[in-house]
C-alpha cells in the first residue's frame, strides 16, 4: 500500500488487547478494545514487535473494506511516537525466514470473540476467548461462517504455532463445541 498517504486517510486511536499471528507465526494484525481487527502485512511484524505490546495505545492509518468492522493498517503509531507506514516488502533486504517455525499438532476449543479477516475483508479465521487465532484458507471462510461469527463455541484441529505473541491454529477441521460451558 505504499502509494497510499497514510495522512489523507482516518486515524483510530485504540489500546492493544491482543497480538494476531500468521499460519508463519508471524504477527500480521492485532485487536484494539473493545474488539476492533487491525490487520497489516508480515512485513511489518518485526517494527511492531519492537514497538508495540499489548496494553499500549496506538494510532492507526488505514483503510476499512465495506461490511467490515476492520481496518487494513497503513500506518501504525506507537504509543512512544514511532511511526511505521507500509512502504512494501524491501525484496533486497528481506532475507528468507531463519528457520521455518514448527508446526505442531493442536487441538482447541473456546468461544470466538472476533472473527478475523483479510485486508480486503474476506473471512479469514476467528480470534477465539484464549486468545487463540483460528485461521482458514481464503476460499474456505465463507463456508465456516457460523463456525467463526463472535459467540460460536467450537472445537478445532489443526497444526500450529505457539510464540510469545500468541498461539494460531491453521485449522484442518472444526466442529461445534457442544459441551462448552454456559
Amino acid at each position: 500500500m505504499h502509494w497510499i498517504d497514510p495522512d489523507a486517510l482516518p486515524e483510530t486511536r485504540g489500546v492493544v488487547t491482543h497480538f494476531l499471528l500468521n499460519p508463519h507465526g508471524e504477527l500480521d494484525g492485532l485487536v484494539l478494545r473493545p474488539a476492533r481487527q487491525v490487520h497489516f502485512p508480515p512485513h511489518m511484524s518485526k517494527w511492531v514487535a519492537r514497538h508495540i505490546a499489548v496494553g499500549d495505545r496506538i494510532r492507526v492509518r488505514g483503510i476499512k473494506p465495506r461490511g467490515v468492522d476492520m481496518i487494513a493498517a497503513v500506518s501504525l503509531t506507537a504509543s512512544d511516537g514511532a511511526t511505521q507506514v507500509d512502504e512494501g516488502p524491501d525484496h533486497a533486504a528481506h532475507a528468507p525466514r531463519a528457520q521455518e517455525p514448527v508446526h505442531k499438532p493442536m487441538e482447541v476449543h473456546g468461544t470466538v470473540r472476533l472473527s478475523l479477516h483479510g485486508p480486503k475483508g474476506e473471512l479469514r479465521g476467528a480470534l477465539l476467548d484464549d486468545g487463540t487465532s483460528l485461521r482458514v484458507p481464503p476460499h474456505a471462510g465463507m463456508a465456516l461462517r457460523e463456525y467463526l461469527s463472535p459467540g460460536a463455541s467450537v472445537y478445532a484441529w489443526g497444526r500450529g504455532v505457539k510464540n510469545r505473541f500468541g498461539r494460531v491454529v491453521d485449522v484442518d477441521d472444526i466442529a461445534h463445541w457442544i459441551d462448552a460451558p454456559a
